[in-house]
Order: structure tokens, then sequence, then C-alpha cells
């Protein structure tokens, strides 16, 4: 089908809390025509911690309290409190009580769905020949799905309410038994939307053969939107957040010193993700970039901002473009007789793939191999156990450090290194490690953790202020 040109747009969770705020400006567009856009929209703020677990802390919600539950019900108390949030989120949003009525009816039989199936569950695998262990992935994803489905019922509701011809677009699967594709299920869902006159608002998660909570866990929702970005073949895509990309953390070197990127390459977009500092998920990524479908990042509440555009281009100088620090485990596995002998990094990377332990860095030697590793300390220590267990005789350590990491599409023939050290220096850092690649779009320095906040400060002022010193730059608004 030959769809007009329009955009797909995704809201993350904490604007879509605020999404009334954003009526008027992002979702009517200031009166201008409202249509030819496809939005995918995220849960609410917090909920899917609730539906799940805390995605900083870890603290359990109903998944993981019904994954360590044998027979108590604590996880239905749990779904309780995210019914409880979930209410309050979309009377937060809803301002009519015929409509706040009609979402807690939603909400109601969808939570009470998942309890009945949750219930029936635990009594199966109450007998031996039936494991609850089985059933978990599947379990995960349903949760999952309460959340985006919630959220863009409620969306759509006040869409309606404002006079816009908004259709709810549920891709979660509810009480569909049949096993499809993730293109059917975006294929099916919009087959028949006219974007001319339909706001379709779609569920971030979306039920497939594939399983997007098993490949991407939390990240689902950023690669649902590109498939439809890419299934659709959209213009362009575009990510609201409540802040734009910019040069570093404003609260570390203060909001008059920070640039706005504007604009900057898919390249980039890759080092921050690997820094944990994702403006799309690497998988979302790769397939809006292999589309040719430019990615867009704004301020949802600045939407007279055209935010910052990330594409293929290369940079039109070189120049650093945004400081930023991760906090890490520094892996050694130190042997003398590693020198010559093949296998050793292979067995490594196989634990760390064992343990689902993401790489960002990596350096090695003769004798010693370092991982620099973003996981728990829990992780980490099952990591040294399996490498000891392998090679007794080794050396394996294991110490918190961080990396700070200067990014940009092109660093040629900036000397970015050698004037970082020398900042450092200056200011009394010695860094743990330093390394630069070939390609030249990043550079990244070790540090302790304490002396983290204080590197990128220096840094930030040495190769992104300084260099910027001559010419006008674009501040963001306080």
């Amino acid at each position: 089908m030959t769809r007009p040109a329009h955009t797909v747009e995704k809201i993350g969770g904490t604007s879509m809390s605020r999404s009334a705020e954003l009526l008027d400006t992002l979702f009517l567009r200031g009166g201008k025509d409202p249509y030819n856009r496809i939005f995918v929209v995220s849960a609410y703020g917090g909920i899917t911690d609730l539906l799940l677990e805390h995605k900083k802390t870890g603290e359990p919600g109903v998944y993981a309290r019904f994954s360590n539950a044998s027979n108590d019900l604590g996880w239905s108390e749990a779904l309780n409190q995210a019914m409880a949030a979930m209410s309050a989120a979309h009377a937060k949003v809803l301002e009519t009580a015929a409509d706040i009525r009609e979402a807690d009816d939603f909400l109601r039989e969808r939570i009470e769905g998942a309890r009945s199936c949750l219930i029936d569950l635990q009594r199966l695998c109450s007998y031996g020949h039936f494991r609850l262990s089985q059933h978990m992935d599947i379990l995960r994803e349903l949760l999952s799905g309460l959340g985006e489905s919630h959220s863009a019922f409620v969306t759509a509701l006040l869409l309606r309410r404002a006079g816009v011809n908004a259709r709810c677009v549920d891709l979660s699967g509810w009480r569909d038994e049949r096993d499809v594709t993730l293109e059917q299920r975006i294929d099916e869902g919009l087959r028949d939307v006219d974007l001319t006159t339909e706001l379709p608002i779609v569920t971030g998660y979306a039920q497939c053969s594939e399983g997007l909570m098993s490949l991407y866990d939390r990240g689902y929702s950023e690669v649902t939107f590109s498939r439809i970005a890419a299934h659709t073949g959209a213009s362009e895509a575009i990510i609201h957040k409540e802040f734009h990309l910019s040069s570093a953390d404003p609260k570390l070197v203060g909001l008059e010193n920070v640039r706005k990127l504007g604009h900057t390459n898919y390249d980039v977009a890759d080092q921050l993700s690997n820094m944990g500092m994702e403006a799309i998920h690497p998988s979302a990524a790769k397939t809006l970039r292999q589309a040719h479908i430019p990615l867009r990042v704004t301020n949802a509440f600045e939407p007279e901002d055209p935010g910052t555009l990330i594409d293929d281009s290369n940079g039109e100088t070189p120049r650093v473009e945004i400081i930023t620090a991760l906090d890490v485990f520094a892996l050694e596995v130190f042997e003398q007789d590693m020198v010559g002998v093949k296998g050793y990094d292979a067995t490594i990377l196989q634990a760390l793939t064992r343990h689902k332990v993401s790489i960002v860095a990596k350096s090695s030697n003769a004798n010693a191999i370092t991982h620099y590793v973003d996981t728990s300390l829990k992780q980490v220590k099952r990591v040294e156990n399996d490498l000891v267990d392998t090679y007794p005789t080794a050396s394996v350590t294991a110490r918190g450090v961080a990396v700070v990491a200067a990014i940009g599409r092109d660093l040629t023939g900036l000397n970015a290194l050698g004037r970082g050290l020398a900042a450092l220096d200056e200011a009394g850092i010695t860094p743990v490690a330093v390394q630069q690649g070939p390609r030249n779009v990043d550079i990244q320095f070790v540090t302790t953790s304490d002396d983290a906040d204080k590197a990128v400060k220096i840094l930030h002022a040495c190769l992104i202020e300084q260099a910027a010193s001559a010419k006008s730059k674009p501040r963001l608004a306080a």
C-alpha cells in the first residue's frame, strides 16, 4: 500500500506522564494538520518498573515477585499497586469523568485478565510435570504489554476528546492465539489506517513469534518504533524526549556551557549506546540506517526547536561533539603463560556472554586482557568465578573504574587525545588507561570512579568549550 509522506514518532514514559501538557503543541501541532503521523507510545513513567522490576535499582515488581514465589500471592498485591499507579496516571491526563471511567474499565479488564492468567499458571506449575521457568519469557512479555496498551488506549481517548480522529492500534496480541511475526503484527495493525484522516497511537510493545523481550528486553519499544518506520516507509523517525541531546550533562558542566548537538550521525549514536547513553537502541538504529531513514531527537516540551538530526552524513569539520562517562568494572585476566597462546580471549568472551555482561571497551597486551564491562557486581563475581575455575593459575581481578569518552563524527587532526591528557594532568588526574581507535570517532579515558565527574568537566572545557570560544554557539534554554 502506498502511504503519504509521513513521520513515525515515539514518546518516552516520562513525557507520556505529561501528555496533557503536550496536547496542544505536540499532538495538535498548534492548530496545524495533526495527521500524516504515527505515534508509538511507551507506558507511563514508572509503570514498567512496577510490572517487571525497577530498571536501575532492581526492586522487584510483579514479574520478579511472581518468579520468586512458590505458592504465595505476594505478586498479586504488586499487581494491585501497578493497577493503582496506572489508574492515577490516566486520571492525571484525562479531564472528563466519562473518559476516566472508560479508561478504568479498560484497565480493570486487562489487569484482572493478567491476574487470572498468573493464578492459573501458578496452579499448573504446582504439578511436577510443568516448570515455571519454561513460561517466564512469555509472562514477561504479557506483563510488559499491559503498560503500553493502557497508555495507547488513554492517549487515543485524550485525542478524540480534543477532536482528533485518533485510533488505538494495540499490537500486544491480547487474547490473540495466533503466532505471527513482528512484520505481520505491524502490517495487520496498520493495514487499513488512512494516515491523511486518522492519527494512529501504537503500542510500543508488539507480541510476535520472535519474542521482543527475550531479544531486546526493555529496549523493545524503540525496536517496534524503528520497524514501523521501515515498514511504512517513513520520511523521518522522531523520538521526543524530555531533554535535548547535548554535549554533556548540564548538571555537571553547567547549562550555560553545554551545546545542543543539532546534527550528528549514526556512528555517534552507536558510541552513545555503548556508553549507556542511548539516543536510540542500537538495533533500532540499525533498522533505520539500513532503511535510509533519518532520526530526529527532540525535546518534547520545546516543539519549536528542531532538535538533533541523526543520519549517515559525515561531519562538516572535525570536532568533539559530546563528553560522557560511565561507571564500569575493569575485569582483568593476567596469566604469565598467555603470550603466544590462543584461546584466552575466546574463553573470556564466552563467560561474559553466558552471564549477559555488556562490554564497553577492551585492551590487551602479551600477558593480560582487560574488559571494561557495564554490569552489576554480582554478575562480575560470577564471571570471575568461572574464569578462576577455567584458569586456576591466572590472576583474575575486578575493580570499579569509569570510562570517560570524547565522541564525534570525525576527530581527525584534533590532537584531542594529547590535549585531553594535558588538561587532566594539569588538574591532577592520572588516567588508569587511554585508547583511541583508528576510526577516529571516540577517545576513551579510563579514570577512577571518584575522578569521573571532574574529568567530564575538564574535558568538556578543553575539547568543546575552548574549541567553540571563537564561534557563536547555540545554548540550551533554561
